[in-house]
C-alpha cells in the first residue's frame, strides 16, 4: 500500500509538470507533493497509539485535499488513503472519510475531463469506493474471526495441556500407590510377622527364631531392590532376574513365599509368544498382592499359582485352602492398606483391558482370577 501511494504521487506530479511546465502554481504543487510525501513517511508504526494514528491521517488527508484543489491530477492518491482510513478509523468515521475522499475524486476527475460532465466519472469512483470498502470490511471480519478462533485454540490447548498434566500426576500417583502396596507394604507386613514369630520363639527355639530373622532380612533386601526399581519405573526384580519371563518370575515368587506354614506351588499351562513388559509386570504384582493376602488373612496351608496361555487371553489364577470370605463384604478402597489390594488389582487390569474375578465363601478358600485379552498381552 505504501509503494502504491508513492507511485501514484510520483505519477501525478509527473503528469502535472508535463502539462504545466513550471508556470503558475507549479512551485506550490511541488512543495505540497514533497510535504505530503514527507508527512506520509513519518506515519506511525503498527504499535503506535490509535489517537496518534488518527491525528496523522487527518493531517495527510488535509494536505492531500489542498493539493487536489490546486492540481486535480493528484486525485487517485486517494486509493491508498482510503484503505489507510479503513484500517485506522472506527467504522462510522471511516465511512465518512471514504465519502469525503470519493467526493474530492469525483470533482477532480470532472475538472480533468475535456468534454464537460462525464457520467462514467460520476459513477465509477463511488462504485469503486463501495467495492473496496465492502471487500475490506469482509476481510477484517474474517480476520477477526480467525483471531478469535486462534485464541480459542490456544486457550483449549493450554487447558488440554493442564488436564494432561493433572492426569499424568494422578496416574503416576496411582502407579506409586499400587507399587508401594504390592511391594513395600506387603514386605513390611511379612517382616513384622516374621519378627513377631522370632520374638515368640527366641527363648524356647533360638534356631527357629534366627531362621525367621534371616527370612525377614531376605525380604527386606528384596524390598529394597523393588523400591529402587519402581522409583525408576523399571520391571520388578523377579521379572528382571528371570530375563523378562513371567513364568520364571512367578516360580521364584512361589519359592520365596513358601514357608513352614504355607506351601505355594506354581504351574504353567499353554504356550505362546512373549508378553509385553507392562502385562508381565502387572500379573506379577497381582500375584504378589494375592499371595500377601493369603499369607496375612487366609490362614491357608497351601496355595497354587497357575499361569494359563489361551488362544484369546492370558489368565493368572491364585487359589488357596484358607478360611475364605464373602467377596461382597470385602473392605472398600480407602480402609487402609488391607482395603487397597483388590481395587489396585482391578485398576492394573483395567488399564490393559483385563478383568478380575474373585470366588470365595467362608470356610471354602478363595480363587482369584486375573485375565487379559491377547491383544493387550502381546508384545
Amino acid at each position: 500500500m505504501h509503494a502504491a501511494f508513492f507511485l501514484l504521487l510520483a505519477a501525478s506530479l509527473a503528469r502535472y509538470l508535463l502539462r504545466h511546465p513550471w508556470d503558475g502554481p507549479a512551485g506550490w504543487v511541488v512543495a505540497l507533493s514533497a510535504a505530503l510525501a514527507g508527512l506520509y513517511v513519518l506515519g506511525p508504526g503498527a504499535a503506535a497509539p490509535a489517537r496518534r494514528g488518527r491525528v496523522w491521517l487527518l493531517a495527510v488527508v488535509a494536505v492531500w485535499m489542498v493539493l487536489v484543489v490546486v492540481a486535480p491530477s493528484f486525485a487517485l492518491c486517494a486509493v491508498p488513503l482510503l484503505y489507510t482510513g479503513l484500517r485506522l478509523l472506527p467504522p462510522r468515521a471511516a465511512l465518512v472519510l471514504v465519502a469525503l475522499l470519493t467526493l474530492f475524486v469525483v470533482v477532480a476527475l470532472q475538472k480533468l475531463a475535456d468534454s464537460g460532465v462525464d457520467p462514467m466519472l460520476l459513477v465509477a469512483p463511488p462504485a469503486a469506493a463501495a467495492i473496496a470498502t465492502a471487500v475490506f470490511a469482509h476481510a477484517r471480519q474474517q480476520a477477526d474471526r480467525q483471531r478469535a478462533l486462534i485464541g480459542d485454540l490456544l486457550r483449549t490447548r493450554r487447558e488440554l495441556a493442564a488436564t494432561e498434566r493433572r492426569e499424568g500426576t494422578l496416574a503416576e500417583r496411582q502407579r506409586l500407590s499400587m507399587e508401594i502396596h504390592d511391594t513395600l507394604a506387603q514386605g513390611l507386613s511379612s517382616q513384622r510377622m516374621l519378627l513377631q514369630a522370632a520374638d515368640r520363639t527366641w527363648d524356647g527355639d533360638p534356631e527357629t527364631a534366627r531362621r525367621h530373622v534371616r527370612t525377614a532380612a531376605t525380604i527386606a533386601e528384596h524390598n529394597l531392590a523393588e523400591a529402587r526399581r519402581f522409583v525408576h519405573d523399571l520391571a520388578p526384580a523377579d521379572l528382571a532376574a528371570g530375563g523378562g519371563d513371567l513364568a520364571e518370575a512367578l516360580r521364584a515368587l512361589a519359592a520365596r513365599e513358601t514357608t513352614a506354614a504355607l506351601r505355594v506351588r506354581f504351574h504353567a499351562e499353554g504356550d505362546g509368544g512373549p508378553l509385553s513388559d507392562r502385562v508381565a509386570s502387572a500379573l506379577l504384582r497381582i500375584a504378589q498382592g494375592a499371595l500377601a493376602n493369603v499369607r496375612e488373612h487366609a490362614g491357608a496351608t497351601t496355595a497354587a499359582v497357575t499361569l494359563t496361555r489361551l488362544d484369546d487371553q492370558v489368565v493368572l489364577d491364585v487359589a488357596d485352602d484358607g478360611r475364605g470370605f464373602d467377596p461382597s463384604g470385602a473392605p472398600a478402597r480407602g480402609e487402609g492398606v488391607r482395603g487397597y489390594g483388590l481395587p489396585a488389582m482391578r485398576a492394573r487390569l483395567a488399564a490393559l483391558g483385563g478383568a478380575l474375578t474373585v470366588e470365595s465363601a467362608p470356610g471354602e478358600g478363595t480363587v482369584l482370577s486375573a485375565s487379559i485379552p491377547v491383544e493387550g498381552a502381546a508384545r
